[in-house]
């Protein structure tokens, strides 16, 4: 595996595959990669060659008073984990490398990114926008893979590419959890053992009301008001949004029908996690819905 430092080194790597009809694969990261990262590399293997994963963790998608600092960094162990998976180029970046002295441009995608984890966090998706715009420029991939663990960011980048007239074609991929339900992060590791513990309930809030639904229940206010007892009743865990969307407009939804998102997000102790949903299938005509965690 080489490793690539420079934009023009990794545009130079773009062009030659381009050049010999190869299908390159991106997928970004921000490093301490887990097992949710690997799966994104397996899928990109499986259709593309060269695969190129990037590490970089994007300064521009941090708030003032955000973890940039204590964002784990641990580029040794990750590129041993990329290498027995056989990519072929790891692109890592300096944050002087990727934003040179006097850059100005930002890429914002408007209405998408003003609800949710974009309320929680002002100019984060600017910043994600930005990062994801310039590593699909710089790159240039035949497919690009995300994971739908951040489902708000996926939608948001599904729609920059299309308003963009992008050519990369985008693969959201599964979540990947732990053995309890737990939706692997990065940010995982901050926990303590009693929070670790603590962070299933946004597992076991999407389960519970995944259950309702395969009753029956089709009322996304009830559904929501039996997420939210559940998430209160964990004294370590503060609740910050629970909520069932459309899964194009991220606006919430009073009864299931097409495609939704079952939405949560807590800070358990200091570390704020994500979990959703995917809801489908129901028509309003009383057919089968079907739920993926």
């Amino acid at each position: 595996m080489e490793t690539i430092h420079t934009v023009e080194w990794m545009k130079q790597v773009a062009r030659q595959a381009s050049g010999t009809g190869r299908l390159l694969g991106l997928v970004p990261t921000m490093g301490a990669l887990h097992e949710g990262h690997l799966s994104l590399v397996r899928a990109a293997r499986l259709e593309c060659s060269p695969v190129v994963v990037s590490i970089f963790v994007n300064p521009k998608q941090f708030g003032p008073s955000e973890d940039l600092q204590k964002y784990p960094r641990r580029m040794e162990a990750d590129r041993a984990l990329l290498e027995t998976l056989g990519v072929d180029y790891l692109f890592a970046p300096t944050d002087e490398e990727f934003y040179p002295r006097g850059h100005r441009t930002y890429v914002e995608v408007e209405e998408l990114g003003r609800g949710f984890e974009g309320r929680a966090r002002p100019g984060h998706f600017r910043g994600v926008a930005t990062a994801v715009v310039k590593l699909l420029e710089i790159a240039q991939p035949h497919c690009a893979y995300f994971g739908r663990k951040d489902a708000q960011q996926a939608r948001i980048i599904r729609q920059l590419v299309a308003d963009l007239n992008l050519d990369a074609r985008l693969e959201i991929c599964p979540i990947v959890r732990e053995p309890d339900g737990l939706a692997m992060s990065s940010r995982n590791v901050f926990l303590s053992p009693a929070e670790r513990c603590a962070a299933t309930v946004l597992y076991r809030g999407l389960d519970a009301i995944r259950q309702e639904i395969a009753r029956g229940e089709r009322d996304a206010t009830r559904l929501v008001a039996a997420l939210r007892r559940l998430l209160d009743a964990e004294p370590l865990a503060a609740v910050d949004y629970a909520e069932i969307v459309d899964a194009e407009s991220f606006e919430p939804v009073a009864r299931l029908s097409g495609t939704c998102l079952a939405l949560v997000a807590a800070r358990v102790g200091a570390t704020r996690l994500l979990d959703n949903m995917l809801i489908e299938g129901d028509r309003g005509d009383g057919g089968t819905l079907h739920t993926q965690l």
